[in-house]
């Protein structure tokens, strides 16, 4: 039988309800997939919000409970920014790479580079502020591992959550924990259609996933989960920070 076209599916996971920390997110995500018929099998991607990450690891804060230093009181004033907020931000940060405009954008102790250092007010309770997991390669690979313990499935395993980008408008969802697959695929140095040998393509397929995913979990549906099904990554273990680009070929910093 002849093959058909290449092809992949993208199915959100419905049914999760709120997390509280301390959840087994693993089970959630489990018994979720199966009650919709789609339970999770070995060579599915399994996409995943930090969001619901993060909530499950305890990385929720009450700004109620933050006292800002005198500096971050000075510095939120000339901003017009919460200087409970903006404290939080700068200490989820390791360096602040602008700010202006009522704009905050950080490297986080992980290397990312964003806005607000990922600290995030949506989806949670009043007063209250999402932090990015702490590390979210470790987060990723509990999860793959729990999933393979629990159904036998050997899934890759993607943590998500959504990105402003450089000089182009809107938010995408991009990959900042990884188990199980590559970050990058690398074509440099293998001919093309024409036998020229590539000298840049790296394709940063994680990103992509993460990408994809996000328009069938939305921002308003609560669907904090995808499994993208029908592809044959190649297993890896690299984690995320292949995705994070050496200073010295940055041309921007």
């Amino acid at each position: 039988m002849t093959p058909g076209p290449p092809r992949y599916e993208v199915i959100g996971i419905v049914g999760i309800g709120e997390v509280r920390p301390g959840d087994d997110v693993t089970r959630l995500l489990v018994d979720a997939a199966r009650a919709q018929g789609t339970p999770l099998a070995t060579h599915d991607v399994l996409v995943v919000g930090q969001k619901i990450v993060s909530k499950a690891e305890g990385r929720i804060l009450k700004l109620s409970e933050i006292e800002p230093a005198p500096a971050t009181r000075r510095m939120a004033e000339s901003l017009g920014r919460d200087p409970k907020l903006l404290e939080v931000i700068l200490r989820e940060s390791r360096r602040v790479v602008r700010m202006d405009k009522g704009v905050v954008i950080t490297e986080t102790h992980h290397g990312w580079i964003c806005a607000n250092a990922g600290v995030d007010q949506s989806n949670v309770d009043a007063d209250t502020v999402a932090l990015l997991p702490e590390d979210p390669d470790r987060s990723a690979r509990a999860l793959r591992d729990g999933i393979l313990a629990l159904t036998g499935a050997a899934v890759a395993v993607l943590i998500a959550d959504t990105f402003g980008r450089p000089w182009r408008e809107g938010l995408t969802n991009v990959a900042i924990g990884l188990a199980g697959l590559p970050a990058l695929i690398d074509y440099v140095g293998k001919p093309d259609s024409a036998g020229r040998p590539l000298q840049m393509t790296m394709l940063a397929v994680a990103d992509e996933l993460a990408s994809a995913a996000e328009i069938v979990q939305g921002k308003l549906d609560r669907i904090p989960a995808a499994i993208v099904r029908g592809l044959r990554l190649e297993a890896a273990d690299g984690g995320s920070k292949a995705l994070l680009r050496d200073p010295s070929r940055d041309l921007f910093r």
